[in-house]
């Protein structure tokens, strides 16, 4: 019977936004967990690593080859603890990603639990579960995430709304119009936002770079276009930098590496950078819209040193949700943390160096892309000769 402590094996998928072969991060560190048969194809895409028991892209335990989700149910009591059984479905509250962005993602946002419950009752096959989900983005380079904000939207502006104090229901009609644009409007409004004057653009002069690469990478009649220039912030993030997402928050990666991770769910609304056919209902996912973000302090999330470590050389991300937060261990040569026990399960890659780890009475070897497992109750110890960076996602 594995102990409270064990090693997995991730799962990478292969959307055409992640990066090509070799220079996925998600496929390297996926093809460095040893025992497995996963080989890196240069041509193919690989934009994904989850390694949570969640059934789509699931992680298994290394030693045994069962899925995460079957080992944890043969053991609830040890492997999730009381809290988690009780409070949070008996399952792993979060799913753990790394992802590898080369292109846009998806123009999209995640539905709240109430939406989500209606969804999958209506269509189980495309929102397979009725959770909401909520989501921090840790970055590992430099990362380009895009998130709400407003420009000038005139043209799309009901014309009820124009003399009339702005609501929310006005952004979401403003949303609905941009989303329902025909190619030629779209094309209209790109060139005439390619041929803007930088100085009357101020803080959004960013615009004038990005919409070659969204019309390269998506054409010049994505209507998603509109909404990511005229109604969303543009950010540049370096390593360590992190944002949090609320449940319905439009949102859209451009390029990077980054530690994701998010309540337990895989329900998501696409309206744009996709093609029309993979587009869900865009009234819906107009009225599903918040506007809590406008700001890049909005989304930001600071870290600070945890708690929970012993040496001081672990920080944590923690998000304004109850299913987890984020864990980042830095540590150089001839360095040690310790993290104590937690009362619900910890996930953690090792998305640099080398070392060893001291947990449940056992030693084990800690390498680049490899991933563990840690129950309820168990504190571990990291030590490194050479240097070590862990990311750990822990109720």
């Amino acid at each position: 019977m594995t102990g409270r402590v064990f090693q997995l094996s991730g799962t990478c998928n292969d959307y055409s936004w992640g990066k090509k072969g070799r220079q996925s991060l998600a496929a390297q560190l996926c093809a460095r967990t040893p025992g497995t048969d996963f080989k890196i194809e240069d041509d193919k895409h690989y934009s994904e690593m989850w390694f949570g028991d969640y059934p789509d892209y699931p992680a298994r335990v290394l030693e045994t080859g069962e899925l995460l989700k079957d080992r944890i149910n043969k053991d609830q009591e040890k492997l999730l603890g009381k809290k988690v059984i009780e409070k949070m479905d008996a399952q792993l509250p979060f799913l753990p990603k790394i992802l590898s962005i080369a292109t846009a993602l998806p123009l999209q946002i995640h539905p709240n639990k109430e939406l989500a419950t209606k969804l999958h009752e209506k269509d189980p096959e495309n929102f397979t579960d009725t959770n909401h989900k909520p989501e921090i983005a840790v970055a590992l380079s430099k990362f380009e995430p895009l998130f709400k904000k407003v420009l000038d939207l005139s043209p799309f502006v009901p014309e009820d709304a124009k003399d009339t104090q702005w609501t929310d229901q006005t952004l979401r009609e403003v949303t609905r119009n941009m989303l329902k644009a025909q190619g030629k409007t779209v094309k209209n409004v790109l060139h005439i936002l390619l041929n803007t004057d930088e100085s009357d653009l101020g803080d959004a002069a960013y615009i004038v770079d990005l919409i070659p690469r969204l019309v390269d990478q998506y054409g010049s009649t994505d209507p998603g276009s509109l909404v990511a220039l005229l109604c969303m912030n543009f950010m540049v993030l370096g390593p360590g930098d992190a944002i949090y997402i609320p449940a319905d928050g439009i949102h859209a990666y451009l390029s990077g590496n980054i530690v994701e991770c998010m309540a337990r769910s895989n329900d998501v609304l696409n309206a744009g950078f996709c093609p029309p056919a993979d587009r869900n209902n865009i009234d819906m996912f107009a009225e599903t819209l918040t506007f809590k973000a406008h700001s890049v302090d909005d989304v930001k999330l600071p870290s600070k040193r945890s708690d929970k470590s012993k040496t001081g050389k672990t920080i944590v991300y923690s998000p304004p949700m109850s299913e987890f937060d984020i864990l980042k261990t830095g540590l150089h040569g001839g360095e040690s943390d310790e993290i104590s026990a937690s009362d619900g399960p910890g996930v953690f890659i090792v998305t640099q160096g080398h070392g060893k780890m001291e947990a449940d009475g056992k030693t084990f070897d800690l390498s680049e892309g490899y991933i563990f497992y840690v129950a309820p109750g168990v504190p571990v110890r990291w030590e490194t000769e050479t240097g070590m960076q862990i990311h750990m996602a822990v109720v």
